[in-house]
């Protein structure tokens, strides 16, 4: 900080307070050159998070939304909150971790079917049919056969016999 009197870089604090509102700190100074007083206020840079929409707008990103879509997705589910809110947590440091300080909603979406995917099938197909924004059934229902040829262990499904009367 330098001194508005005679330039100097070097100075002590003699009294340091919080505004009213929180929102900034209030600091006297002396600069130790010419030993003049000034005051300073200090606050909080906050620049927010982003998330890149389909269409290329760009929304502040918010924890609430994530938590929303995954308990619309995980509803009536034996899922919870805790890993929900694992998930969310997951979701929003990879926002964090990001150099540019956004990211698509393609790759937070890929991120949370992911995670669902190992959690529990059904959440994962109904969250993949919000956001994957299937048209028909046939998507849905090759989206069900990927899921069902991946699966860990292997077995086939046993076919439903039906009855003719």
């Amino acid at each position: 900080m330098k001194c508005p009197f005679c330039g100097f870089e070097n100075d002590k604090v003699v009294d340091s307070r919080e505004s009213k509102e929180g929102e900034s700190i209030r600091r006297r100074r002396e600069c130790l050159k010419c030993e003049k007083r000034f005051t300073t206020y200090e606050r909080i840079d906050e620049i927010p998070y982003m998330v890149v929409k389909k269409d290329g707008r760009r929304e502040k990103f918010e924890r609430q939304k994530v938590l929303a879509g995954l308990l619309r997705a995980c509803e009536k589910r034996p899922i919870s909150m805790g890993k929900m809110e694992q998930i969310v947590n997951e979701v929003e440091q990879f926002v964090i971790d990001s150099p540019e300080r956004e990211r698509t909603t393609s790759e937070l979406g890929e991120q949370i079917m992911n995670s669902l995917k190992q959690i529990d099938k059904v959440a994962y197909i109904r969250f993949a049919s919000v956001y994957r924004d299937f048209k028909d059934v046939g998507e849905f229902h090759s989206e069900l056969e990927s899921l069902l040829n991946t699966k860990d262990d292997k077995s086939k499904p046993a076919k439903a016999k039906t009855s003719a009367k």
